[in-house]
């Protein structure tokens, strides 16, 4: 067989040129001088181009396959479809929101027991509107449900389950030696992290939305519905406080933003999936000890969680945005140096699993 037919008919287009024909089996006329097929000149148009054409195509042009097809711009859309589908369809994802979708059931059924004989619920602390004081106002107006089970799972059980989720997101691929995988796609390392990234943020937002959803059901079953008196005195309309109670639940989706983007930074530093899920958690316990310290006040308002209940001032007239929007910068400020963070660290990683 011709060397021509060993490298095939693009190939051996490209080596040869529009001027050359086959003269017979084994035999390459380039239209040239005789001394052209011969000697070195043989070696150098055959040995030589067939190696360059395909042996390593790729060093041959920077690292770029020739006439490789561009990636589909909705290549990125596509994969984030896909990753929040796999993430979704897991056991382990599903039991973690069946948790949080349990917690408004079983605090609107004990607050419902506790206030069965006609006495209001003891232990509330009025005023503030920040934890427990929800809870007094749940017998009279089941929306209040919402923001007290948002108030209670948002210390510890919401960011423990993003914690998990993202912790698991770089460190569970490159553990069950998918990652490597998942890169041959023609997104590259960059698409694939922001995949992830985006993926966090969506499960942060489904994740207070079922809390939410939960507790609007639960609290409409069990307790009346109306007007809702804010905590500044001022009563308005149903649909009025559900609108608020939906920015409520935005303003605690971006609350874990921070929480998310460090989980994910921590993924790219191991192999492990257990590991990075355990580290996550295990930040979100330590930094909400060292925010309950007051002798480490100087450092609080650093701390991812010091403003997360400030979603209350939501529920006041005129609303109270200044800790709202220390808050959300505090979040952008996570954002900003752990995405980039783990940018560096996961396109210099190396993939060996």
């Amino acid at each position: 067989m011709s060397r021509a037919e060993e490298l095939g008919p693009r190939s051996r287009a490209e080596e040869l040129g529009p001027r050359s024909r086959a003269e017979g089996p084994g035999t390459v006329d380039l239209g040239a001088p005789a001394t052209v097929d011969t000697g070195v000149s043989a070696t150098v148009d055959t040995g030589v181009s067939a190696t360059v054409d395909t042996g390593v195509p790729a060093t041959a042009t920077d690292g770029k396959v020739p006439n490789a097809p561009r990636p589909n711009p909705l290549w990125a859309l596509a994969l984030f479809r896909s990753e929040l589908t796999i993430t979704l369809r897991r056991w382990r994802t599903l039991a973690l929101l069946g948790v949080l979708a349990l917690i408004p059931i079983l605090i609107g059924v004990a607050v419902k027991i506790e206030t069965s004989d006609g006495d209001g619920l003891g232990g509330g602390r009025g005023g503030d509107g920040q934890g427990p004081a929800f809870f007094s106002q749940i017998t009279n107006n089941g929306i209040f449900l919402v923001f007290a089970s948002l108030a209670a799972t948002l210390p510890v059980f919401l960011p423990m389950v993003i914690g998990v989720i993202t912790g698991d997101a770089i460190a569970g691929e490159a553990g069950a030696g998918t990652l490597r995988y998942l890169l041959v796609a023609p997104a590259g390392r960059t698409r694939l992290l922001l995949a992830k990234f985006t993926t966090s943020m969506a499960f942060c937002l489904i994740a207070t939305l079922i809390v939410a959803l939960s507790g609007l059901v639960t609290g409409a079953l069990l307790f009346p519905l109306g007007d809702v008196t804010l905590i500044s005195g001022i009563t308005v309309s149903f649909e009025e406080a559900l609108l608020r109670a939906l920015g409520v639940a935005a303003l605690v989706a971006l609350s874990l933003v921070g929480i998310a983007t460090v989980g994910l930074f921590i993924s790219t530093l191991t192999n492990s999936g257990i590991a990075a899920m355990a580290t996550t958690v295990g930040l979100v316990v330590t930094t909400q000890i060292l925010d309950s310290i007051p002798q480490l006040h100087a450092i609080h308002p650093y701390l991812f969680p010091h403003y997360w209940l400030s979603f209350a001032d939501l529920l006041r007239e005129p609303v109270y945005w200044d800790e709202l929007v220390k808050n959300l910068g505090l979040q952008g400020l996570y954002v900003a140096v752990f995405g980039s963070a783990a940018w560096a660290r996961f396109t210099a990683k190396d993939i060996t699993a």
